[in-house]
C-alpha cells in the first residue's frame, strides 16, 4: 500500500500542486491572463475564453513571429498564455453564453478582468453563478475595483501608475514623472489575484463555499508601495522622485564608471566605511555630513559629487570586483539582452524553450520560483484561438455526466 501511495503522490506532484483545479479565464491583455498563467503553471486546467474571430487583442501585439506558411503568432501573447486552452464564446449570443454557464458549473475558479458590471449584465456575475455553483471562487480584476467613484473609469497600466502615486516617485528629481518600463500595475494585480485565489481555494476545501475577490490595479500598486505610504503617514509629506537614489540610505544609487553605469547599495554604516576604503577617502567616515546612515541620506547629493569622479577613473569590471570582494551589494545596469545571456540567469534554469502554435521555436521565462517535489515545465504551447472548443466541452461536461451516472 505504501509503495502504491508513494507512486500516486509522485504522479500527483508531477502534474502540479494545482492539478484538478478547473479555471475559466475571461481575461485579456495582461493582468487577467498573467494571473491565469500563474495558476496554469502550477498545474491548473485553465480555459481561456475569447471572442470569436479576433480573440484577446494581445494576439495582435508585436513581436509577431511568422513561419514559412506566413502564419503569425504574437510572442507577447505567448508570454502570458502558455499552459492554457482556448475556447471562443460570443458573449452576445444567448446560446453560447448558456453553454459557458454550463462550464461554469464545473469550474473551481472564474477569473475575469472586464470592466465592472459587464459580466453581470450578461448573467455571468458572481451572484448569478453562485446560484448554480456555490463553491465557485470568482476573481474580478479591474483598474479601480468594483465599487467607488472611479469603478467605471477605463484603466490601462500607465493611467493607474499615474493615479497611484507610483509615477510621482519614479524618474530623476529634476525631471518629469516617469512610467516604470515594466507594466507593474498589470502584473502586481495579477500576482495579488493569483495569491488571493489560492487563499480562497483553501477556504473552499474546508467549507465547500466559494468566495468573491475584488482585485484592483490601484489597490495592488498601493499595496506594494508600503515604504512610500508609510513615509507619508509618518511625516505628513509625500515622497519625491530621487532617480536611482534612496531616501534613507547612501550611497545607494547608480553611478557612472569609465565605461558604463552600475549600482551600489551601502545600506549600513559598516558598508559605508568599506566604500570609503575602496575609494581611498577614509576621512569621509568622520565627516559630520556622512557619519551616520540618516545624515548621509540627507546629504547624499554632496556625497555623490565627492565620490562620483573616482568611479569615472576605472571601468565597471574593476569596481564590481572590488565591491564584491568587500561584500557590498553592487550590479551593472543591464539591458534585457545582457541579463538573459547572463551566466547566473542561465544557472537558475528558468529560461524555457517554447514552441508557438505555428511551429516556430522561441524562449520564455518559465515559472521563476523553484519548489521541492515539483518541476515546472511548459506542458502546453500557448493556444490558437478557439483551438480547444470541442475538447473542453467534451471533457468538462462529459465528466459531469459520468459523475451523475
Amino acid at each position: 500500500m505504501a509503495e502504491k501511495g508513494e507512486i500516486w503522490l509522485q504522479l500527483a506532484l508531477k502534474k502540479g500542486p494545482l492539478a484538478d483545479i478547473k479555471v475559466i479565464e475571461l481575461g485579456q491583455i495582461a493582468a487577467g491572463p498573467f494571473a491565469g498563467m500563474l495558476l496554469a503553471d502550477l498545474g491548473a486546467d485553465v480555459v481561456k475564453v475569447e471572442r470569436p474571430n479576433s480573440g484577446d487583442s494581445m494576439r495582435q501585439w508585436p513581436p509577431l513571429t511568422t513561419n514559412d506558411e506566413d502564419e503569425v503568432y504574437s510572442e507577447n501573447f505567448a508570454s502570458v498564455n502558455r499552459n492554457k486552452r482556448s475556447i471562443t464564446v460570443n458573449l452576445k449570443d444567448e446560446k453560447e453564453v448558456q453553454d459557458l454557464i454550463e462550464l461554469c458549473k464545473e469550474a473551481d475558479v472564474l477569473l475575469e478582468n472586464y470592466r465592472p458590471g459587464v459580466l453581470k449584465r450578461l448573467g455571468l456575475g458572481y451572484e448569478d453563478l453562485k446560484q448554480i455553483n456555490p463553491a465557485l471562487v470568482y476573481c474580478s480584476i479591474s483598474g479601480y475595483g468594483q465599487t467607488g467613484p472611479y469603478s467605471k473609469k477605463g484603466a490601462f497600466d500607465v493611467a493607474v501608475q499615474a493615479i497611484s502615486g507610483l509615477m510621482s516617485v519614479t524618474g530623476e528629481e529634476s525631471g518629469p514623472p516617469v512610467k516604470c518600463g515594466v507594466p507593474v500595475g498589470d502584473f502586481a494585480a495579477g500576482l495579488y489575484a493569483a495569491y488571493s485565489i489560492l487563499a480562497a481555494l483553501k477556504k473552499k476545501e474546508e467549507t465547500n463555499q466559494g468566495s468573491y475577490i475584488d482585485c484592483s490595479m490601484l489597490g495592488s500598486l498601493l499595496g506594494i508601495s508600503a515604504l512610500q505610504t508609510s513615509e507619508y503617514y509618518g511625516t505628513g509629506k509625500a515622497p519625491k522622485r530621487l532617480g536611482s537614489a534612496h531616501p534613507r540610505n547612501a550611497p545607494y544609487q547608480v553611478f557612472e564608471s569609465k565605461d558604463r553605469p552600475f549600482a551600489i547599495a551601502a545600506g549600513n554604516d559598516k558598508l559605508w566605511r568599506d566604500v570609503c576604503k575602496i575609494v581611498q577617502m577614509e576621512e569621509l567616515t568622520e565627516d559630520p555630513r556622512f557619519k551616520t546612515q540618516l545624515v548621509r541620506a540627507k546629504n547624499q547629493k554632496e556625497l555623490a559629487t565627492i565620490i562620483q569622479p573616482v568611479f569615472l577613473t576605472k571601468e565597471v569590471a574593476h569596481w564590481l570586483e572590488v565591491f564584491d570582494a568587500y561584500g557590498i551589494p553592487c550590479a551593472p545596469v543591464n539591458d534585457f539582452q545582457e541579463i538573459l545571456d547572463d551566466v547566473h540567469v542561465k544557472s537558475m534554469n528558468i529560461i524555457e524553450n517554447l514552441t508557438l502554435p505555428n511551429g516556430k521555436k522561441t524562449k520564455t521565462i518559465g515559472y521563476p520560483i523553484h519548489m521541492s517535489d515539483y518541476e515546472f515545465e511548459v506542458f502546453r504551447s500557448p493556444p490558437k484561438l478557439g483551438e480547444h472548443n470541442e475538447e473542453v466541452y467534451e471533457e468538462w461536461l462529459n465528466h459531469r455526466k459520468e459523475r451523475v451516472d
